[in-house]
């Protein structure tokens, strides 16, 4: 029997249980869980190795902005792809062939091999990138998507936030066994090689994954953001439609497309920016002013995307009782404060509790901000508007570090997290101008 028949003749418990959603979701959870882990182990370990390399904070900020501009020249061409051909042959590509970059930036030594390296990185992880949200939102009912998205941003930054506790663990158990420091090449290029490892095994199951041929995919369809009251009351006609034939679109619908993706995109570019310009370099920012070691370090990173990864799951309540813009421009507004306290704290713990807070409000942010996005077109466009998602975070995570390691070096460490607060804070304004107080209605399209 199909497991939709049985679910549908089971005990009510059972069909609210975990199990009761496509194949596809588990499939790609599990493959988030692992990029989880592979982000948070080379957050961690791929800025001190450039460090332990010899390099300054300028030449780190290079590196690490590299992977971004790697996304970005791919975005857009892999969105198109997957519109075309499919999500699985773009998600089985990089998960299959990213961790082989990952092992290159571990065996790079000099800054030619590790930017090459790391836009390969970029690159090849566009794939998933790109095609996450999209799968989820499309294999995930009205009623189940700020849920099913709620746990995927829980398992990647809340449980894969334990790589932050296994990129600092490594590094510190094979010190130990060659009896050199945590903070010397080595131990930090096996951090980084077991984030490769753990981004590759999750990726193998996708071959199972199913998928409908692009013949048999939905027409472009307009989706207007919805009111903030409608998300609010939780219902699934939340949002406005308009059916817009792929083959003939008018001047007018592609221009009221092209004005709604520049509004979702604008705001977006100025976050990504100032959550780059704070977070690339926060290893190292904690390393050089509080003298704290990979172990130490990995804990507190650890914990606090836990704590931020399990708020997450608390977002679809927050949704149905403020809406969903209220509640992601809010986590934006209380991110400001927590942001100066993280970059100004004379003490370690102040600085250890602003980062619990900052990831606690980016739990409230991101799944809520996603299901917003997603719901914002059809499933046609889901996949190239994802793209000009990673392409505003490539921009972002490309000028966030540059500015970071710039600042650092030239001005001093906690120059950077003003870049943050800057652009969180304009970043959340224009959600709410271009948003906030407007009541959906259908653009006019063919």
């Amino acid at each position: 029997m199909a497991l939709d028949s049985l679910l549908k003749h089971a005990p009510r418990w059972r069909q609210l249980s975990f199990f009761k959603y496509q194949r596809n979701v588990y499939l790609l959870l599990f493959f988030t869980l692992g990029n989880g882990f592979q982000l948070t182990i080379t957050a961690l370990t791929t800025p001190l190795y450039v460090l332990s390399l010899g390099y300054t904070a300028d030449v780190i900020g290079v590196v690490t902005a590299v992977p971004a501009i790697g996304a970005l020249i791919a975005a857009v061409p892999t969105g198109w792809l997957a519109d075309r051909f499919g999500r699985k042959p773009l998600l089985l590509v990089s998960g299959l062939l990213n961790p082989l970059a990952l092992v290159a930036i571990g065996l790079s030594t000099n800054v030619p091999a590790l930017v090459i390296a790391s836009l390969c990185n970029g690159m090849l992880a566009g794939g998933y990138w790109v095609t996450n949200l999209p799968v989820l939102t499309e294999s995930t009912r009205d009623d189940q998507r700020v849920g099913v998205l709620a746990l995927n941003s829980f398992l990647l930054l809340g449980v894969g936030a334990l790589g932050s506790l296994v990129g600092g663990l490594v590094p510190q158990y094979v010190a130990h066994l060659l009896h050199v420091s945590a903070n010397s090449p080595t131990p930090l290029r096996w951090g980084i090689v077991v984030a490769a490892i753990l981004v590759f095994v999750p990726a193998v199951p996708l071959v199972f994954m199913n998928e409908a041929p692009p013949s048999e995919r939905a027409p472009s369809v307009v989706l207007v953001p919805p009111p903030d009251d409608a998300m609010a009351s939780g219902t699934e006609a939340a949002s406005v439609t308009v059916q817009v034939s792929s083959e003939a679109v008018d001047p007018i619908g592609r221009v009221a497309i092209a004005a709604l993706f520049i509004k979702l995109l604008i705001p977006d570019v100025l976050n990504t920016t100032g959550q780059g310009a704070v977070v690339v370099l926060l290893p190292v920012y904690l390393t050089q002013r509080f003298h704290v070691q990979p172990g130490s370090l990995g804990v507190l990173l650890t914990f606090a995307g836990l704590v931020g990864g399990a708020v997450s799951l608390l977002s679809p309540r927050l949704v149905r009782r403020w809406g969903s813009l209220r509640t992601a421009v809010t986590a934006q507004y209380a991110t400001l404060p927590v942001v100066f306290a993280l970059g100004f704290a004379p003490l370690y713990p102040l600085a250890a509790a602003a980062e619990f807070g900052r990831n606690v409000l980016r739990g409230f942010f991101e799944p809520v901000y996603a299901a917003f996005t997603m719901q914002s077109v059809s499933r046609r466009l889901r996949a190239t508007l994802s793209g000009f998602y990673s392409t505003t975070w490539s921009i972002g995570f490309t000028l966030g570090p540059l500015l970071a390691g710039f600042l650092q070096v030239r001005v001093g460490l906690s120059a950077p997290f003003v870049v943050g607060i800057v652009c969180v804070g304009a970043a959340a304004t224009l959600l709410r101008v271009f948003f906030g107080g407007k009541r959906s209605r259908p653009l006019s399209a063919g």
